[in-house]
């Protein structure tokens, strides 16, 4: 409703200086205005610094492989050969986008992760993309299959990039941030060749899901499907150019280890022989030893395996391991649930008997580091359901009697601190 007396001629926007009827709309607060076309334009310029990603036009703005191992290592315990080799294949992969050679041309360097289920594989591939503020998608291999069957087409793994690279403005710009992003695709052992020998029947979640993802890992112009799922003739297509995607492919590889101790072992048969025994080896040490040839006798084609030049082994996680993954990396779970705590005004400690059960289940358990948030939850849980309504409690701290006896954690009112002290 209008004031009394008030005269609205007057009013102008505070930021392009015009009066109301020059503008759509003006919107008059205390101390100021601004029209409609100032709202929008503010709108854009947001947007833009919102979506924009690293930009890579110079040398000096790729961070070196020592910056990306640092900060690498803020979140990933130990794994430091593995942390290195993708440093330094990052770095190189984003140096040879920026630098244009008319003399050598560079070949693109996606990267083969190895290791046990929760090792940081995920979390290593996750982590270079926030470093280098690229679009990041994840996919898992054992959904893909050869395009005419069942299950989702390769391209679906670009939809997935693409989703993430949305510049909210145009479709353009979406697809020219995906073109500089990361893909990490899982599971990639579990799409290995069925058989030694080759088969008359189809293998198309293994040897054919391989083939049909030779060309993008290579560099192409896919034909995605925007709102995924098959393709088919009617359909309109976005294309990207894979050619300076980064793709990382990660596995457990099982049973991979014995295929690297047979090759070793019949190479160092003879004279010369180290006796050293191969069984005495641990399985990281042993996986650290894997050649090409290894990978294709698992059941990878020749092909795929060229396309992944650059591999990286990670180590299983030991107790002290996980125990240092609890507490030291920046998002630290620890340091997570006591952030929680903290917003109810409660200290929450772990002793390190806690800590030393918690890793110790999780290692009993056979998943690694993924293991380690589903045990503080079930301990965590009835306690964390009662302390919002605690007005009293000023410190709680989780025990080994915890862990182990599923004892609830001690909790110490603010009277008994204040006697305490």
């Amino acid at each position: 409703m209008a004031r009394i007396g008030y005269d609205r001629t007057g009013e102008r926007c505070s930021l392009c200086g015009k009066s109301r009827d020059q503008v759509r709309k003006l919107l008059v607060g205390v101390y100021g205005g601004i029209c409609l076309d100032c709202v929008e334009l503010c709108n854009e310029i947001i947007r833009g610094e919102a979506n924009q990603s690293l930009d890579f036009s110079s040398m000096g703005s790729i961070p070196k492989p020592k910056e990306i191992y640092r900060i690498l290592s803020q979140y990933v315990v130990g794994q430091e050969k593995a942390k290195r080799s993708l440093s330094v294949a990052v770095y190189n992969h984003f140096k040879r986008i920026n630098v244009q050679m008319t003399d050598v041309e560079l070949q693109k360097s996606n990267i083969m992760l190895i290791g046990p289920t929760g090792s940081g594989k995920t979390l290593l591939a996750q982590t270079l993309a926030k470093i280098l503020n690229v679009p990041f998608a994840i996919a898992d291999a054992t959904s893909l299959t050869e395009a005419g069957y069942v299950g989702e087409d390769v391209e679906n793994i670009l939809l997935k990039l693409l989703q993430a690279a949305d510049t909210g403005d145009s479709l353009q710009n979406t697809v020219k941030n995906a073109q500089r992003g990361i893909v990490y695709i899982d599971e990639i052992d579990k799409i290995t060749r069925k058989s030694d020998n080759p088969s008359i029947t189809r293998d198309v979640s293994g040897e054919g899901v391989q083939q049909a993802l030779l060309k993008i890992l290579e560099g192409t112009v896919a034909s995605v499907p925007p709102q995924g799922g098959r393709k088919h003739p009617q359909q309109e297509y976005v294309h990207i150019d894979t050619s300076n995607v980064l793709f990382i492919c990660g596995g457990a590889f099982e049973g991979l280890d014995e295929i690297i101790r047979h090759r070793v072992s019949d190479n160092n048969m003879g004279f010369r022989a180290d006796i050293k025994s191969k069984k005495d080896l641990g399985v990281g040490e042993i996986l650290a030893q894997v050649m090409p040839e290894d990978l294709l006798k698992y059941g990878l084609i020749p092909e795929f395996v060229g396309r992944l030049p650059v591999v990286a082994t990670l180590n299983a996680l030991d107790q002290d391991a996980l125990v240092q993954i609890l507490t030291q990396p920046k998002n630290a779970l620890v340091k997570q649930y006591q952030k929680f705590f903290d917003y109810d005004g409660v200290d929450l400690v772990f002793t390190e008997g806690a800590l030393s059960e918690i890793a110790k289940e999780a290692l009993g358990r056979g998943m690694g580091a993924r293991a380690l948030r589903a045990i503080i939850e079930e301990v965590m849980l009835n306690i964390m359901y009662e302390i919002p309504s605690l007005k009293d409690v000023k410190k709680c701290i989780v025990t080994e009697e915890t862990i182990l006896n599923k004892k609830e954690p001690t909790l110490v009112t603010l009277s008994e601190v204040k006697q305490a002290s």
